[in-house]
C-alpha cells in the first residue's frame, strides 16, 4: 500500500515508522525541518506521566504509550528517555495537583507522599511553607523529543521512505488521496493521513467546529547556582498546584531547564502568526512558579520558545475518515507522551479499516 503522511511531528512519524514496518510505501512530507521547531512536537524534552486527573481512559493507555516507546527504541538502537519520576506539588484543596494525585488513586498507582519539609529537604528548590503536600510516581520522566524525530527521520530514510522537508502541502483531495505541493506538483497514493497539527485547518477548515489552534510559551531558566544540584537530580513537575497548570521538565542530559503552563495558551488561528516571544514574556511564566518555588527573582530567563496547538473542546483526541484520507489530532496539549502508540493505532486501522476502534481509541473510550 501506498500512503502519503502530512506532517512529521511526533504523530506523523510514528505512523510512517509504523506502517514501514509492515512494509508499506511511505511519503513523509513536512512543511519545515524534521524536528520543526515551531510545531507542537518541537523542543527538546517532553513529559511522560502516569498521573491523568480524571482522564482514566488515558491513565489506562500510558502502560500501552510505555511499551510503544520501548518497542521504538529496540528499533533505534537507542533510548531517548529518562525515568527521572514525577513530582505533585498541592497548594490547595482540590488543585490540579491533588486531582492528578486522587487519579493515581483510582487508578492503584503506587508513590510516595511527602510532607512539605521533607519535600523540601529533598528538593531543595521548593519552599515548605507555601503548599500542603507533595507526592513522588517513580514511573514518568522525559522524552527527548528533538533526538526522537532526528533518529526517526534518519531509520526512516534507512528503510526507503521518501520524506520531502521545506514541502508545503497547498491543498488536498481527500477523495482521491492526493496532495498538491507548492510547486503544483500533484502527490498520490492509495491512503493518505493528515496529522498537520495546528495546520490541520489550512487543508481542511471545516474541521473548525472540531479543532481549535492555540499558541502556548515555554521558558528555559537558570537556577541561581547553588540550587543547580539540586535541579540536576530533580523529577518532573506534573503540577505546582496553582491555577496556572504550571509544569516543570527538570535539566537533564544537556537539556536545559523547562517551565511551562496551560494558563499560557492562548486562541491563535494562524498558526504562523505571533510565533515570537514577547518582551518580558518569559519573566511573565518565571514568575507563575511562586509559590511553590523559593527564590524565583533569583532564576535568569535564558530562552522563551513558541508553540502552536490543535486542542478539542473535551481535550482529548480527534479522528475522521473524508474518502481515502484520515486525518488526526493527537495532541489537545498532552499528546506527545503518547505519540508512538498513536502511530501504531494509526497504521492498524489503516490496515483494517477499522475507524470506530480508532477513534474510540484515541478518546480514551472504554467502550
Amino acid at each position: 500500500m501506498r500512503v502519503t503522511i502530512v506532517g512529521a511531528g511526533i504523530a506523523g512519524l510514528s505512523t510512517a515508522w509504523s506502517l514501514s514496518k509492515q512494509g508499506h510505501d511511505i511519503t513523509l512530507i513536512e512543511q519545515g525541518s524534521i524536528p520543526n521547531p515551531l510545531a507542537a512536537s518541537g523542543d527538546r524534552h517532553r513529559m511522560i506521566r502516569r498521573a491523568y486527573g480524571a482522564a482514566d481512559g488515558y491513565a489506562r493507555t500510558i502502560a500501552e504509550a510505555f511499551d510503544s516507546w520501548d518497542l521504538l527504541w529496540n528499533d533505534l538502537g537507542v533510548s531517548h528517555y529518562e525515568n527521572c519520576g514525577v513530582l505533585g506539588i498541592s497548594q490547595f484543596a482540590g488543585d490540579g495537583a491533588e486531582q492528578f494525585r486522587a487519579g493515581l488513586d483510582r487508578m492503584k498507582f503506587e508513590y510516595e507522599k511527602l510532607e512539605p519539609l521533607d519535600a523540601a529537604a529533598r528538593y531543595p528548590f521548593l519552599d515548605p511553607t507555601t503548599f500542603r503536600y507533595a507526592y513522588f510516581d517513580r514511573d514518568g520522566g522525559a522524552l527527548f523529543s528533538e533526538r526522537i524525530a532526528r533518529d526517526m527521520k534518519a531509520w526512516l530514510k534507512m528503510r526507503g521512505a521518501d520524506i520531502r522537508m521545506h514541502t508545503k502541502v497547498q491543498a488536498v483531495d481527500p477523495h482521491s488521496a492526493s496532495v498538491r505541493l507548492g510547486d503544483d506538483t500533484i502527490v498520490s497514493a492509495d491512503k493518505l493521513v493528515v496529522a498537520a497539527g495546528a495546520w490541520t485547518l489550512q487543508l481542511f477548515p471545516a474541521l473548525a467546529e472540531n479543532l481549535m489552534t492555540y499558541r502556548n510559551t515555554v521558558a528555559y531558566l537558570e537556577p541561581p547556582a547553588d540550587l543547580e544540584d539540586a535541579w540536576s537530580t530533580a523529577p518532573a513537575i506534573v503540577d505546582i498546584g496553582s491555577k496556572s497548570d504550571g509544569y516543570v521538565l527538570p535539566p537533564i542530559d544537556g537539556v536545559g531547564l523547562k517551565f511551562g503552563a496551560g494558563v499560557n495558551k492562548t486562541i491563535e488561528p494562524d498558526p504562523d502568526a505571533n510565533r515570537n516571544a514577547a518582551p518580558g514574556e518569559g519573566d511573565r511564566l518565571r514568575r507563575l512558579f511562586s509559590p511553590p518555588l523559593s527564590r524565583i527573582d533569583e532564576y535568569t530567563v535564558s530562552e522563551v520558545k513558541t508553540f502552536a496547538y490543535t486542542f478539542t473542546a473535551d481535550k482529548r483526541f480527534f479522528s475522521t475518515r473524508i474518502g481515502n484520507t484520515l486525518v488526526v489530532s493527537a495532541c489537545s496539549g498532552h499528546g506527545y507522551k503518547f505519540g508512538a502508540a498513536v502511530g501504531r493505532r494509526i497504521a492498524e486501522s489503516l490496515e483494517t479499516g477499522d475507524d470506530a476502534l480508532l477513534a474510540r481509541w484515541l478518546k480514551a473510550q472504554t467502550h
